[in-house]
């Protein structure tokens, strides 16, 4: 067991703090012991990263009410709302450890104590401590995401119109686009607009998740559920408790894990790996797709009564295509930013390289005209940014091929060139199209490359 977490040990018994100081050391990177609790605000000033107090109820001989302990767990807690504290008691009773745990104690350990046990106790209350401070931290950096940009288009309009009724509410909303339309992006603003704003949005990509870890992630774990799972762990359902949790492709989501998120969304409680008692959560979701879930639906590889508990909204985002006025003002904010990024001087566009951007159909959306704008800022050598700086494939005429053939032949011949221009690197090409690997190669498989 190695050791973590910084813990400090409040008792003033002489015999049983020099046992503790000799087997704690072992499983905590420091222990520091004190005799008395008038210490406990000096020690929290000059320990700000400590983890786990294990705190003496009585410190006066005669005195078994336990009501010493409680004052200094409220102390603490005033102090440090975040750090755990594990109440140490020879006279344990039921109304004492109701009242510890109404205070904020995390656990509660009997004397004489069981070694196992103790260390335990504590580690889990280090671990608790430390899931704390991650999410505390989160908060504080979740003011840094990026603005929506609405555009004045009419179809963005009346979405924003949408998401400005539906964003104070608790529904659930589906949102549908393409890769590179910015799902997450409104996912992000819809919590910011909700009442939930002061609490986190967790976004998980379900793409990303093997099957083997799906329940480990979303819904937590004990400590030795499985071979790594050294320490507990808190999932993305709990983390979001109380704010936004953000599924991005759910399309992907086998089927035979969909009934387990069900489960968790129908019962409002998550089970971590390991253990058998249900945590309530309380989540908002919103969860994105670029797929036709209907149709999975028909197809059988989309439950129904899921498809109907995640979307009592949907929101289409159009792709970039579809709001080509946005194109020319999108392409400016992204100069702009990769201007001040890299210290270029090519702060405009030539006409020629707007004419360029307009003409081409943008088959990764926004996302890819971030990418382009960013390469030509660097590759660019001039006061303008001119048409050999937009590393882009530009059709014959916009939108269609001399065939007149759809956009997915287009787009399948658009992947074909660049993979051969790559030398069948897959990384490269889709750094070319301005797409994610991912997604190239969801493509590839798409048209049998």
């Amino acid at each position: 067991m190695l050791p973590k977490g910084k813990l400090l040990i409040v008792e003033d018994n002489k015999a049983i703090r020099t046992s503790l100081e000799l087997l704690l050391p072992s499983y905590f990177e420091e222990v520091i012991a004190i005799a008395t609790p008038n210490r406990i605000p000096e020690m929290l000033q000059n320990h700000p990263d400590l983890d786990v107090v294990l705190l003496d109820m009585n410190f006066h001989a005669g005195v078994n009410t336990g009501n010493e302990g409680l004052f200094w767990l409220k102390e603490i807690k005033k102090r440090r709302a975040d750090l755990s504290v594990v109440l140490f008691t020879a006279y344990p009773e039921i109304e004492l450890a109701v009242a510890a745990m109404k205070e904020g104690a995390v656990d509660f350990i009997e004397k004489p104590w069981d070694n196992t046990k103790l260390i335990i106790t504590l580690q889990n209350a280090a671990t608790l401590t430390q899931n704390n401070r991650k999410i505390k931290n989160l908060k504080a950096l979740k003011q840094d995401t990026p603005a929506m940009f609405w555009g004045n288009g009419a179809t963005m309009t009346q979405l924003r119109r949408i998401v400005n009724k539906v964003a104070p509410t608790d529904a659930n909303i589906l949102i549908l686009g393409e890769n590179g339309t910015g799902k997450e992006l409104l996912a992000m603003e819809i919590h910011k607009h909700s009442a939930r704003n002061d609490e986190l949005m967790v976004a998980v990509d379900m793409n990303a998740l093997t099957e083997s870890l799906f329940e480990s992630e979303l819904f937590g774990h004990s400590k030795g559920a499985f071979t790594d799972a050294k320490t507990e762990r808190a999932g993305k359902f709990e983390m979001a408790s109380g704010g936004t949790l953000f599924l991005d492709e759910m399309g992907n989501l086998p089927l035979h894990l969909q009934s387990k998120l069900l489960t968790a969304l129908q019962s409002r409680t998550i089970v971590r790996v390991g253990e058998n008692t249900p945590r309530p959560i309380d989540i908002r979701m919103i969860c994105a797709t670029n797929a036709d879930l209907e149709q999975l639906v028909k197809n059988g590889t989309f439950r129904e009564d899921l498809f109907y508990r995640i979307n009592t909204m949907v929101l289409r985002l159009p792709p970039l295509r579809e709001r080509k006025e946005d194109i020319e003002p999108l392409a400016r904010l992204f100069l702009e930013k990769y201007v001040k990024k890299y210290s270029r001087n090519c702060d405009t566009f030539s006409t020629s390289a707007l004419e360029k951007l307009n003409r081409y159909h943008w088959p990764g959306n926004i996302r890819e005209l971030q990418h382009t704008i960013e390469k030509a800022v660097i590759m660019c050598d001039n006061e303008k940014i001119m048409p050999e700086d937009l590393w882009i494939i530009q059709p014959a005429t916009p939108f269609k091929t001399e065939n007149n053939a759809t956009i997915e032949i287009m787009e399948k011949k658009m992947i074909t060139t660049a993979l051969t221009a790559c030398e069948g690197n897959i990384s490269e090409a889709a750094i070319q199209l301005g797409i994610s690997r991912q997604t190239l190669y969801n493509k590839i498989k798409k048209y049998m490359l």
